[in-house]
């Protein structure tokens, strides 16, 4: 039972948010069958791959990130303010106004 309630605290923490991103909407969206959790504020997203990737994929893996982040904010992403790898990446955006 002690292993138990181990796996299910390791498992919650797959797509937690940086603490900047506590309280931004999250959308989840699959690729290819890979699943991504994003984080989004006003200015700032965060994308998370979630599940395993083989050697080989992740320079893929990344560019589909990058693609998903105006897919789910609606929002222009500053190439410039990337930060992260396949597994997780910040940067910044540009939203229109409304």
């Amino acid at each position: 039972m002690k292993y138990f309630w181990m796996v299910l605290a390791l498992a919650a923490c797959g797509a937690s948010p940086a603490p900047e991103f506590i309280g931004a909407k999250r959308v989840d969206l699959t690729i290819d069958g890979r699943d991504y959790a994003i984080f989004s504020t006003q200015r700032r997203v965060q994308v998370i791959r979630l599940g395993y990737a083989g050697r080989g994929q992740h320079a893929l893996i990344r560019a589909q990130m990058i693609a998903l982040i105006p897919q789910a904010t609606g929002c222009r992403v500053i190439d410039s303010s990337l930060r992260g790898d396949s597994g997780q990446m910040r940067g910044s955006i540009v939203c229109p106004k409304e």
